[in-house]
């Protein structure tokens, strides 16, 4: 099986289109995880390097996010703003889509709703959305996330179990039963390293960080052996260690205390050495 390894454009902002892609195709990584701004200026420049890229790499990887900004609205019309976008990532010709699905504070019934309308978009379409796990959606907590694979066991997500570890403020040592139900259902790692009190800690090389790195590797080890059991090709994995405030800061200057773009590169590096495929 062949790993390939996504570069998020979060923190990577100041750059324009071409001078991202010029750097990430230079650093090595298979393709773009994008939250792309409403600007159709920014979009239409973008997209023309997707083309050009395209071009020299067939098989370039293009992941769009789905991520609505907070406002208080209905259920009803938080899903038709989410559809509005769906659509328009859809229009896009990503590989697939990563979604912020729904709602932590949503009901049960809502969320499935919610869950529903992207199912439906992505059988119309053909257009697969994956369900990162994530503070603040529908996927906040590993233990309540159960309900909602049961109900829809073809859901796919994206695995980001850093949130996992601050919602239980754990290493989830407690949780490895339910981590296991989880597992399968992950078509995407986003790698990055979580502790009890935050979703990132600020190097995951440094000494005093070991176990909660070889924790998270660990279950990134685990997702890995099975769709390597279940014949898959290929796995896509995103270094998504984020930009301050993600990356803890100094006070007053704000300065960050680590460097996220290469930190995010050594730990490509890392997984590409380390990993057991």
């Amino acid at each position: 099986m062949n790993l390939s390894f996504i570069c998020p454009y979060w923190g990577q902002e100041h750059l324009d289109s071409p001078e991202f892609i010029d750097k990430i195709t230079a650093a090595g990584y298979d393709g773009i995880e994008i939250f792309l701004p409403d600007n159709d200026n920014f979009c239409d420049s973008f997209m023309a390097e997707m083309e050009d890229i395209y071009e020299k790499n067939a098989d370039f990887i293009f992941i769009p996010q789905q991520l609505l900004s907070p406002c208080s609205e209905t259920v009803d019309a938080f899903i038709k703003r989410m559809e509005n976008e769906l659509r328009k990532l859809v229009s896009y010709q990503p590989t697939y889509i990563n979604s912020h699905t729904g709602k932590d504070y949503f009901s049960f019934d809502d969320n499935c709703r919610i869950i529903e309308a992207c199912l439906n978009i992505s059988a119309t379409t053909g257009v697969r959305i994956l369900h990162e796990t994530h503070r603040g959606r529908f996927s906040f907590h590993a233990s309540t996330l159960l309900p909602y694979l049961d109900k829809f066991p073809e859901l796919e997500l994206v695995g980001d179990f850093s949130h996992f570890c601050v919602v239980s403020e754990s290493l989830l040592q407690d949780q490895q039963n339910i981590i296991n139900k989880i597992i399968p259902h992950v078509w995407h790692i986003h790698a990055r390293v979580g502790f009890d009190q935050g979703p990132q800690v600020n190097d995951p090389f440094a000494p005093e960080w070991k176990n909660q790195l070889a924790v998270h590797q660990s279950w990134w080890q685990q997702i890995i052996k099975i769709k390597n059991q279940e014949g898959w090709n290929n796995f896509n994995i995103t270094p998504e260690f984020g930009p301050a405030p993600y990356m803890p800061a100094l006070p007053f200057t704000k300065q960050p205390i680590g460097n996220q773009w290469e930190i995010n590169k050594i730990m490509m590096q890392h997984l590409k050495s380390s990993l057991t495929i």
